[in-house]
């Protein structure tokens, strides 16, 4: 009974669509229209169907999927890995409590684990979690994450607050060499993990050298400065799972921006799915 659901994909499609534009609900509906005539979606869906198919948790592992397809066609050129954390800002402000007691008004924000190549700054895998949360824990999933979309991990560089055991451990075991700096208490001590014992022998001996893998860490900066300087820093939705999934839909468009550039920076042909 009743009207016809919009297919799954023709909904994912205009949901990436409007996060790409940066539009409202209302003035996407022109994009859908003109995708209609294009004959890329069957029928151009109310504007308000968007905005349910973000609120659906059940799209979250697709979009998920759809962001290491989309990364798939640069498997054969990314071996080197940056790992970090940034925040995305929500249109939300602190609770009134904070304004009746003078408390500052402070945005609330969200926050994104992400891996990147270093030479296209393609985004391989990400998390989110809340955000007072720690880095260190995201490392072991997300680089397993991205070993599974078919890249080669020979390198992962990240910052102070990945270096652990388990860490340094899980990249050796894909087969990739780990540049993380150690802080200055830290002990060289392996307590069963030779692999950090020597990568910290290596740090105190070979610093200059350290720092020449360090360095290509940057990238994942420049990454996330492009993802908000291009779609925007702020998330429009206002409950979890529709911010999830609207960060989701940015990071699977600028994907697919990137593919577009090597293209014909690299001259590739993207090929999505072995």
């Amino acid at each position: 009974m009743g009207r016809p659901r919009i297919p799954l994909k023709e909904a994912v499609f205009c949901s990436i669509q409007k996060v790409y534009s940066g539009l409202s609900s209302r003035r996407a509906h022109s994009l859908y229209q003109f995708a209609e005539q294009r004959n890329q979606i069957a029928k151009a869906p109310n504007y308000n169907t968007i905005n349910l198919t973000l609120n659906r948790p059940e799209l979250t592992p697709i979009l998920h999927e759809l962001l290491a397809i989309s990364a798939m066609p640069l498997r054969s050129i990314e071996t080197t890995f940056a790992i970090d954390s940034t925040g995305f800002r929500l249109n939300r402000f602190t609770e009134y409590i904070g304004d009746k007691y003078g408390t500052p008004r402070a945005h609330k924000w969200f926050k994104l684990h992400g891996v990147c190549g270093t030479q296209t700054n393609v985004v391989c895998a990400v998390s989110m979690s809340p955000n007072n949360s720690g880095d260190a824990p995201q490392l072991e999933p997300l680089i397993k994450e991205t070993a599974k979309a078919g890249f080669q991990i020979k390198e992962v560089v990240a910052d102070t607050a990945y270096a652990s055991r388990r860490n340094y451990e899980v990249i050796d075991e894909l087969g990739g060499t780990g540049y993380i700096p150690f802080r200055a208490y830290t002990s060289g001590k392996a307590r069963g993990s030779l692999v950090w014992k020597k990568a910290f022998l290596f740090f105190q001996n070979h610093e200059a050298e350290f720092m020449e893998h360090y360095h290509k860490r940057s990238n994942v900066e420049t990454t996330f400065m492009a993802i908000k300087t291009k779609f925007g820093d702020t998330l429009k939705s206002k409950n979890e799972v529709a911010q999830v999934n609207e960060l989701l839909c940015k990071l699977i468009a600028y994907n697919l921006s990137v593919v577009i550039a090597e293209m014909f920076n690299l001259g590739i042909t993207p090929t999505f799915l072995s």
